[in-house]
């Protein structure tokens, strides 16, 4: 059902800072800041060899990760997000195994243009874990 990592994304206080100490510092491709307001977040892909980091930050007061970062003020790690190639079968699998998908349960688009789905973390160890179908 799940594939490769699609990325990790962590959840930052100030986005254009994080993304000055991935470029600046550790020497990584950086992409442009995008406002995904559908999901309450700005977001900039950090480019590895072998997967991505996401950067997150809040867009709006309804953010999810506004609520994040009052638990952790300073960031952390949000999510993992793993690569299917079928999330309308993936979401019947996850469902009928008992697994809860956040929202109403169907797939949206997220910042990659593609269906993606979340499940809730007290379901998986207490990881958030995106689903991105590819």
């Amino acid at each position: 059902m799940i594939g490769r990592v699609n990325h990790i994304a962590i959840a930052v206080p100030i986005l254009h800072e994080a993304a000055a100490l991935y470029r600046d510092t550790l020497g990584a491709q950086v992409s442009s800041p995008k406002a995904l307001p559908e999901h309450g977040v700005t977001v900039v892909f950090v480019t590895l060899p072998n997967t991505k980091i996401e950067l997150l930050e809040p867009l709006g007061d309804g953010s999810p990760i506004a609520a994040f970062l009052e638990r952790n003020q300073s960031g952390g790690i949000h999510h993992i997000c793993y690569e299917t190639d079928d999330i309308e079968k993936a979401a019947k699998n996850l469902q009928a195994s008992g697994a809860r998908i956040l929202g109403d349960g169907r797939p949206k688009t997220g910042a990659h243009g593609k269906p993606v789905l979340f499940l809730h973390p007290k379901d998986f160890n207490g990881t958030l874990i995106e689903l991105e179908e590819v």
